[in-house]
């Protein structure tokens, strides 16, 4: 019995040393999230210009018209007519957003869960029509030992992310995009709602989709706009598209770490209550335990005495 009490004794300050760490992975998922929402929240004021700003001028149709000096598609402006230009879909790329680490609740296994959903949707299964680019280890992992063709992979984002972080990344998908590697790129993360909640969210990356323009309000929309481009469409559109997607990716990965923080929290939170409930169930175990004791030594005395007389 005494070696019994022990090891309940032991269980009880083990979990209670658990629950403090828990307790304190909490509070630092907490601060954080509270972080990285506010740089969130400023970010996607510039992002949601940016991505106006493209919507008017796919809606105007500039963009679809540009051409370089000598009258020829320019080739120093990140190959524009292959990023504008819808092409024959052959093969697709993911970009899928995930964790490095563990700890994160369910945050990883939804992403992937989604994510493998929609591959069989798309492609019913068949490997040979898409590809994956893995940003965070987790998701790496994954595909990669279930022999899913991983043709880049990116680890080690930042707990609240960096622009110039993202802009390799952006660099390689384009460049892969290019050069025929895959047709089309989504990019796949969940988006958080609230501490609690979080939603599997697509966004279509590559090639810039005519799409952007539905939400823009032209009451008549000509071919040739009074526009006033300094010093040049095809200058201009060097440094907005390169901005556009980077801002995509950015804004992806910025909303999916808000998520995971978000998913840490909630699990630690759990943890800690889980660790203070288990540890009120060992509490109440080791004094019935200690009390059946003490009854059986004080029964032993007793029966001891009437022995004796």
């Amino acid at each position: 019995m005494a070696e019994s009490l022990m090891d309940i004794k032991r269980r009880i300050a083990s979990t209670k040393k658990t629950g403090q760490i828990t307790n304190a992975m909490q509070m630092v998922s907490g601060a954080k999230l509270t972080q990285i929402e506010k740089k969130s929240n400023a970010y996607q004021l510039y992002e949601q210009k940016l991505q106006d700003t493209m919507g008017h001028l796919v809606a105007s149709k500039i963009i679809s018209q540009y051409k370089s000096t000598d009258g020829e598609q320019s080739q120093d402006v990140m190959s524009l007519d292959h990023l504008l230009k819808n092409r024959p879909i052959k093969k697709t790329g993911y970009i899928v957003v995930t964790s490095d680490r563990g700890l994160v609740g369910s945050y990883n296994s939804t992403i992937i869960k989604a994510t493998m959903d929609l591959l069989e949707k798309n492609h019913q299964g068949d490997k040979s029509k898409f590809t994956i680019i893995a940003v965070g280890g987790t998701g790496a992992d994954f595909f990669k030992k279930r022999g899913y063709n991983v043709a880049y992979e990116y680890r080690g984002v930042e707990d609240v992310p960096k622009f110039l972080t993202i802009q390799k990344l952006v660099k390689t998908c384009v460049e892969m995009f290019d050069a025929g590697v895959f047709d089309q790129l989504y990019i796949c993360h969940n988006h958080h709602v609230n501490s609690l909640t979080s939603t599997f969210k697509v966004n279509e990356l590559l090639p810039i989709s005519r799409d952007i323009a539905d939400d823009i309000n032209f009451d008549n929309i000509e071919d040739n706009p009074n526009y006033i481009i300094d010093p040049s469409v095809e200058v201009v559109l060097q440094k907005l598209v390169p901005q556009y997607i980077e801002s995509i990716v950015f804004g992806s990965i910025m909303d999916a770490k808000t998520a995971e923080h978000a998913a840490s929290m909630s699990a630690m939170r759990t943890a800690t209550d889980n660790a203070d409930d288990l540890i009120a169930s060992l509490s109440l175990k080791y004094n019935r335990a200690r009390q059946e004791q003490i009854t059986t030594e004080i029964t032993e005395i007793i029966g001891g005495a009437s022995a004796l007389e």
